[in-house]
């Protein structure tokens, strides 16, 4: 598992598995959040095979599927408040943790600067430099 710290509360990763739950549990985290649509998976890895293990363990699940077409404002809306909800750290996962990052990078328009949005995600693996324009169009609504 490839957890990266984007903010002390807000993580992100790649597609997690049923035998990564009791690591998550172990690390403390309170909630997931899955970004990835069930098309792109198997299910073994689909939203309510992970849901479910996530349950057992105690582990708040919210599901998100994101996509380039729905990376709407009312989803990146959706993220916030999944990730404001509860007590503790969050894991929200991806194919590679980028559609996470990029959604709790818009979601933070207003909030930080650009550079200090693009910077914390560079700080946590993530390049969204080609985001720059979005970013400084959303800041100027």
């Amino acid at each position: 598992m490839d957890i990266r710290q984007v903010t002390p509360r807000y993580h992100v990763s790649p597609q997690i598995s049923v035998e990564d739950v009791p690591a998550l549990q172990a690390a403390g985290f309170k909630k997931v959040i899955c970004n990835r649509p069930d098309a792109e998976v198997p299910p073994s890895h689909q939203s309510a095979t992970i849901g479910a293990a996530l349950a057992e363990a105690g582990i708040a699940y919210d599901v998100l599927p994101l996509t380039h077409q729905t990376m709407t404002p009312e989803n990146v809306a959706k993220q916030a408040a999944f990730a404001a909800e509860g007590e503790g750290p969050v894991l929200a996962y991806c194919a590679s943790g980028t559609r996470c990052t990029v959604v709790w990078a818009f979601g933070q328009v207003g909030k930080m600067s650009t550079d200090e949005i693009l910077q914390t995600a560079a700080n946590a693996g993530y390049d969204l430099a080609g985001l720059r324009p979005t970013l400084d169009a959303l800041s100027q609504q």
